[in-house]
């Protein structure tokens, strides 16, 4: 017992008592799980997310969950970077049979391939360099519960078999071991990239790619989200507002519209930490736009003169504006050419032709 044994059995013992004994081990080693989850959340620091929506699109992915999370099938979450993936697929787990289980994350392009093989599946004693010790990685502590792999478009082509064996027969073995352990663990994957590109690319296996893509759920960034704009924003500054200790009731016209008329390339993400700046510097009991990075009052500047919506221009004019200020809150061509839903080339003639027809130093297309 002092060496680390969890309990003993006095001889002559029947096969109940063994069962008993057995059962508080693994209740106990549960509940360990358990709290190692909470405080990994609790490290995270992150505000409180409801999954409630007034736009179409985030409404459909959350109905979507809500089915799937009391399945054991696995689930391919696919969206920008930022966009809540993590936080939907804890819900998903919250929500599921193995909610009493651990969820364990893996970040999928944090490691080499080697420590991430080691990761995810552990290994013994003198497996590799380093090596000083046996480990039974993170399917290991899954077991039972929920393995979410994060940005599992970036896991190296060497390890992907070694997935898709766990996924088929609930099977893996340990780096520098050929015993076989079996593992019931209930798959979540997220990724930012186009998996079925990276399949034609011979970058990511076709059989894994359908076996992950059970049931897929995209959610939209957060520029195609703006009826949640102002609830999220408002959420995150209660949380920030409590964390300061700073008497902030809310934002001022003008900083609500600075919010409302930026692009979000960051999504979520950048929107907290917008927001946690601005409750850091604001003096006022509400955000003001000055509390806002400087980028953001270029999202309310006025239209120059005559280009207005329902002003006597043609539509020529007003398109050029608005494409002009998408490129302006926009960190490339291409990032531009998504938030306006048109191909990168498409934006590059446009730009070569708006140059051609009024001077490339008038341009509202100039780099």
């Amino acid at each position: 017992m002092r060496r680390g044994a969890a309990d003993y059995l006095p001889k002559p013992f029947t096969p109940e008592q063994l069962r008993r004994v057995l059962g508080k081990f693994f209740e106990a080693r549960k509940l360990r799980r358990r709290l190692e989850e909470l405080e990994s959340r609790l490290a995270g620091d992150w505000p409180a997310t409801e999954l409630t929506s007034s736009e179409p699109a985030m409404q459909k992915a959350f109905e979507l969950a809500a089915k799937a999370a009391a399945t054991p099938a696995t689930i391919l979450l696919l969206g920008e970077s930022g966009t809540g993936k993590t936080v939907l697929a804890r819900s998903i787990h919250a929500n599921s049979l193995q909610k009493e289980n651990a969820f364990v994350t893996v970040n999928c392009p944090s490691l080499s391939r080697e420590l991430l093989e080691s990761e995810l599946f552990g290994h013994v004693k003198g497996a590799f360099t380093g090596a000083s010790g046996d480990t039974h990685g993170k399917v290991a502590l899954a077991d039972g519960g929920t393995l979410f792999l994060d940005e599992i478009g970036e896991l190296p082509l060497e390890i992907q078999p070694k997935l898709l064996r766990l996924l088929q027969e609930k099977e893996y073995e340990r780096v520098g071991e050929a015993k076989t352990y079996a593992a019931n663990v209930r798959v979540i994957a997220a990724t930012n990239r186009d998996l079925e590109k990276a399949v034609q690319a011979s970058r990511f296996r076709e059989d894994l790619y359908y076996r992950l893509n059970v049931i897929s759920i995209t959610l939209p960034p957060l520029r195609e989200r703006l009826a949640d704009l102002g609830h999220i924003a408002e959420s995150y500054l209660r949380f920030f507002v409590q964390e300061c200790g700073k008497p902030i009731q809310g934002f001022s016209p003008e900083a609500e519209a600075a919010l409302r008329g930026y692009a979000w390339p960051g999504n979520l993400r950048e929107l907290r930490n917008v927001i946690e700046r601005a409750v850091i510097l604001a003096g006022a009991r509400t955000i003001a736009l000055s509390d806002l990075p400087e980028k953001f009052s270029q999202s309310v500047a006025p239209a120059p003169a005559g280009i207005q919506v329902g002003a006597k221009v043609t539509l020529e004019d007003l398109t050029n504006e608005h494409i002009a200020r998408v490129v302006a809150q926009s960190a490339t061509m291409e990032e531009a050419a998504r938030t306006l839903g048109i191909d990168p080339a498409t934006l590059y003639r446009r730009r070569k032709r708006a140059a051609a027809s009024v001077g490339t130093a008038d341009s509202p297309f100039r780099t």
